[in-house]
């Protein structure tokens, strides 16, 4: 239920669940914490997908019953895409839902198709997000949005996302694959260590400005 394609220093991962809208399981997200963990020291840059008409609607109803919604895993694949020291990159084939969400904040970049959107059911459901997504969606959005987000359980729609930087473009639906991997391309034609040294700058907010 998890592809893994690997080109060239390119690991493309996809949801491959499509009947049950790419809805995750225990297994799941471990398999995906694992591949994400591999992918440290051998991947040159990462797309993550969904097969579908939704990338995912978040844990899978009778495992978050079980205890899917707090369980580590979430995080340990969030953090293993956040420190990932080359390009990821979410191509959101459709709508992301619950925890879900996390994995795409923990990428560099979230590109999406025409008609998708975003939710986080956390108050509804009366589960809390996995730690580090509040944060990570705040410095996306601001945190009026976040909390719009997480504690009035709002649905944002494509041209929201966008606009709020939550979704950083927007493509037809036929186009998502070949736009990421074209986000990608420099990052793969580069040499690894200087991608690599690049996204730590950006993360450490710039070099100091030298006089």
């Amino acid at each position: 239920m998890i592809g893994l394609a690997r080109e060239d220093g390119l690991w493309t991962v996809t949801l491959d669940r499509p009947d049950k809208a790419n809805a995750l399981t225990e297994a799941m997200l471990a398999e995906l914490a694992d591949i994400a963990e591999a992918a440290h020291g051998e991947a040159r840059a990462l797309i993550l997908t969904g097969s579908g008409k939704v990338f995912s609607a978040g844990a899978d109803l009778e495992a978050a019953r079980a205890g899917l919604a707090t369980s580590p895993q979430w995080e340990r694949l969030s953090g293993a895409l956040a420190t990932l020291p080359n390009l990821t990159v979410a191509a959101l084939n459709g709508t992301v839902a619950g925890g879900a969400l996390g994995m795409v904040l923990a990428c560099d970049l979230r590109i999406a198709a025409e008609g998708a959107g975003a939710f986080y059911p956390v108050m509804r459901l009366g589960f809390r997000p996995q730690p580090s997504d509040p944060a990570r969606l705040a410095a996306l959005v601001g945190p009026a949005r976040a909390k719009m987000i997480l504690l009035a359980g709002a649905k944002i729609g494509t041209d929201e996302a966008l606009a709020w930087g939550l979704f950083d473009r927007v493509v037809p639906r036929d186009d998502l694959i070949e736009s990421a991997r074209g986000l990608v391309a420099d990052s793969l034609a580069a040499d690894a260590d200087h991608a690599t040294a690049l996204k730590a700058m950006c993360r450490a907010g710039g070099a100091p400005v030298r006089e």
